[in-house]
């Protein structure tokens, strides 16, 4: 087990190339294994993660409610997380072929170089555990605490600090390269049990039919006759219109034609390279669902009004400009385009330590989702309007497009060019945002009651990511921000809260069902 302290020194290691003969001896050391499981390609979604302008990490943090057994959680990671073929391997490249791609490949999993317990400072845990924790959390987002290209891009530090939501923090920071956001969720879900029963695996809550434009169009239509037709050939065109008019728009800030105006938001150029102050709070899903019911809307539609009237109060607060002001900008919405992997066939695949029917890597889409700042003297009026947008970005296929398209420019161009584009969209756009769905029974990981899970990430050209993630009763808000930018990220988390209060109470009144 390794052991860390903040004061290290800034010379970390950086992006390596694993040189052919570290691609030999990992596969001798996996000598027993065919060689169809000792090497896959990395994808071209993981590639792009390996760019220096998007050497992106996802950091989670977990709130346990007993201390930390160490042999226990080292044991259970052993045999479940350390398992998974891409949490036991390594991307190599041949640096003496220069038209090779990077291939995953089998190495030794040596937990005392991934399991971290680092060395914090009495006085201030003792003074301020909160902001104790929170420092560290941060603190892995400095290029002092770079990880090694050379081992399994993945490591789990556990704070054994008392909090006043938790008796202990674990913090999993994992490479993006290394899957997708729902991927990485349920492959955690995967190595934990349920409270109530130990023997027995939690679950997710399951994606429900989709409602929508889009996919009441995939239905053919019934024989009722040429009004039917005549709808349904309507509703195609109508969607082929939205798409081409947000491909185009999508094109043109990938392209930096066109972009979000410089506001207190919106990160400086060099934002992805700056460390990330990692916060969060807790929200009540209740309250949520509630406002949700009231207006008729779905969670996400209620998530991005939040959003949108929180930072609405926070960038008038900070300009002091004229509340009667509209301002319009955009966010990155990352849509998942798979399915959720089942929390039963991860578990196998941990159990037998090699690759089984489930789909794995980044398969992610992207979106550009207009948000507005505006004071509205009615606060459901920000729900009305997140609702209006997701509706008409229901009816385009351009997050599709966005997935299929990287891969075809990855094929033709060089993943650099896709990396441009890429780096170009949000560059030009204002923030990024996404949203999670976790158990709603309470889970124990490696015998530890877990009473939060609060994921974030950091490496984009943005100085403010927002994350929701759903667990049990509770909604976790986790702000990753660039500290130039945003000195007072607490202040923003009191924004949330009080919009949310706001936006509940209006719709306890109202009553209303749009």
């Amino acid at each position: 087990m390794r052991e860390t302290v903040l004061s290290m020194d800034n010379s970390a290691p950086g992006r390596v190339e694993v040189a052919t003969e570290t691609k030999k001896k990992a596969a001798d050391e996996e000598e027993g294994m065919k060689e169809e499981e000792l090497e896959e390609p990395v994808s071209p979604a993981g590639r792009l993660f390996r760019e220096p302008r998007f050497s992106c990490y996802i950091v989670c943090a977990f709130g346990a409610a007993a201390p930390i057994d160490m042999p226990a959680l080292r044991a259970g990671v052993e045999a479940t997380l350390a398992r998974h073929p891409r949490f036991c391997s390594i991307q190599v490249l041949d640096v003496e072929n220069k038209r090779a791609k990077p291939k995953w490949v089998r190495t030794k999993v040596n937990l005392d170089d991934h399991i971290i317990v680092p060395k914090l400072d009495p006085t201030t845990t003792s003074a301020n555990p909160e902001k104790a924790v929170e420092d560290y959390v941060s603190s892995l987002s400095t290029p002092a605490m770079a990880m090694d290209y050379c081992r399994p891009l993945w490591e789990l530090h556990v704070l054994d600090v008392p909090t006043s939501e938790a008796v202990a923090t674990a913090v999993l920071r994992m490479h993006h390269s290394l899957g997708d956001g729902v991927s990485l969720l349920s492959l955690l879900i995967a190595c934990c049990r349920r409270a109530d029963d130990p023997d027995a695996l939690p679950t997710l809550p399951g994606a429900g039919r989709r409602v929508g434009p889009l996919y009441e169009l995939r239905r053919p239509p019934l024989a009722a006759g040429a009004l039917a037709l005549a709808k349904w050939i309507l509703s195609g065109l109508l969607l082929l219109w939205h798409t081409v008019v947000d491909v185009v728009c999508f094109a043109l800030t990938a392209a930096s034609l066109t972009g979000d105006k410089h506001t207190v938001l919106k990160g400086e150029e060099g934002a992805e390279f700056r460390p990330r102050r990692f916060v969060n709070r807790t929200l009540s899903l209740d309250d949520i669902k509630h406002v949700k019911n009231a207006m008729g809307c779905t969670v996400n539609d209620v998530l991005v009004g939040v959003s949108s009237a929180a930072l609405s109060r926070y960038y008038f607060r900070r300009t002091g400009e004229n509340e009667g002001k509209d301002i319009k900008l955009r966010t990155a919405l990352i849509v998942n385009l798979r399915p959720t992997p089942g929390v039963h066939a991860l578990a196998k695949m941990m159990e037998a330590g090699k690759k089984n029917s489930v789909k794995w890597g980044n398969q992610i889409g992207y979106l550009i989702l207009p948000f507005h700042l505006a004071k509205h003297d009615d606060t459901l009026e920000y729900i009305r309007k997140a609702n209006k947008v997701a509706r008409r970005k229901k009816n385009s296929l351009e997050s599709i497009f966005t997935y299929w398209s990287s891969d075809l420019v990855v094929k033709i161009f060089g993943i650099k060019a896709a990396a441009s584009l890429c780096y170009g969209m949000f560059k030009n756009t204002t923030l990024s945002f996404s949203s999670l769905s976790g158990p709603s029974e309470q889970i124990v990981f490696c015998g530890h009651p877990i009473v939060y899970i609060a994921p974030s990430v950091y490496g984009l050209p943005h100085a403010l990511t927002l994350h929701w993630q759903s667990y049990m009763n509770i909604v976790k808000l986790a702000l990753a921000v660039d500290e130039t930018q945003f000195p007072d990220p607490h202040e923003l988390l009191d924004d949330f809260t009080e919009s949310l209060k706001l936006i509940r109470e209006a719709a306890s009144k109202d009553g209303e069902v749009v």
